[in-house]
């Protein structure tokens, strides 16, 4: 915190920031493209050419916000030195505030910050396997679910035991429909998938992979032995829905939870906190507002139904 206060002292500090950030090159007006412009007393940047008036958070997650920067800087300080992450009673303590609803938007929208869209794919050797997130359905068995979700989970792994980055997606059936289109958008061609038996992995070497299937049944070895990568990610997911967030994470949330943790894993062995800070901030001015009413609209949230797990 005494580095934060350093870096952060005041509203200004954390302006120019944020204006860094958008503009690494320098000021350029969204409206006409002018390359100069200066601060007006209410802290608006005022174009040179057009004189159109903008602000350093519009355009951002952080645009229409009634709090003060810093305390934004604060909230994302918090998310990112803490290791196993913060919920929402955390949040609202830590920094004050008077309404746990404000605090949930906040961490839902630097959520949505957590993944950067142009991300490189995973490479080299890449498990791929399903998971399940949920509690105990009687009755069913294999791949039969009612309530809970299902969660593909794409994790590179290096000889001898080492893991590189992860990928999570939940989808809505394990079909070859949803599962390729999964590994088609995070792992990059010419890889080596391994993956279990299932059929709805079959066609990944039309798609340019090299498709190494390991049947279970046969290997003679339990499943988190054959897939050692993909197991591991799952439990250690499980156990960070339950610890930190008590398990109370709805379907219609999951993937922005699922972002969060791939967000923590692929940075697992970083010292720096302040290089996640920085990288939070570089996505949250790249994505667009999220008003609260889209955080809890089921077609914002990629379409889940709202269901406790």
């Amino acid at each position: 915190m005494q580095e934060f206060d350093e870096w952060f002292p005041d509203e200004a500090a954390c302006a120019a920031y944020l204006l860094r950030l958008r503009w690494p090159k320098g000021f350029i007006c969204p409206s006409c493209g002018a390359t100069k412009g200066w601060f007006t007393a209410r802290r608006q940047i005022r174009c040179a050419g057009c004189q159109r008036q903008t602000s350093v958070t519009a355009g951002t997650i952080f645009e229409g916000t009634r709090k003060p920067l810093r305390m934004w800087f604060l909230a994302v300080w918090y998310v990112t030195s803490q290791k196993f992450g913060g919920n929402a009673l955390g949040l609202q303590r830590i920094l004050g505030l008077g309404s746990y609803k404000t605090a949930w938007s906040w961490l839902h929208k630097l959520r949505r910050a957590m993944v950067n869209p142009q991300r490189d794919l995973l490479h080299g050797h890449v498990e791929v396997d399903e998971t399940y997130v949920g509690g105990e359905e009687e009755g069913l068995v294999g791949r039969q679910i009612e309530k809970k979700a299902i969660v593909v989970v794409a994790v590179e792994v290096y000889e001898p035991k080492g893991f590189g980055r992860i990928r999570l997606r939940q989808i809505p059936d394990v079909s070859g429909n949803s599962l390729l289109g999964f590994i088609r958008q995070v792992v990059a061609p010419g890889s080596v998938v391994l993956t279990d038996g299932w059929k709805g992995y079959e066609g990944l070497k039309s798609h340019g992979y090299a498709h190494n299937k390991i049947i279970l049944s046969d290997s003679g070895d339990p499943a988190h032995v054959a897939l050692p990568g993909v197991h591991r990610i799952a439990s250690l997911l499980k156990r960070w829905l339950i610890g930190t967030h008590q398990g109370a994470v709805s379907k219609k949330h999951l993937d922005y939870y699922l972002d969060e943790y791939t967000f923590r894993f692929n940075r697992r062995t970083s010292k720096a906190r302040g290089l996640l800070f920085y990288r939070l901030l570089q996505n949250a001015v790249l994505i667009g507002p999220v008003p609260y009413h889209q955080l809890t609209a089921g077609e914002q949230d990629r379409g889940r139904r709202s269901e406790k797990m």
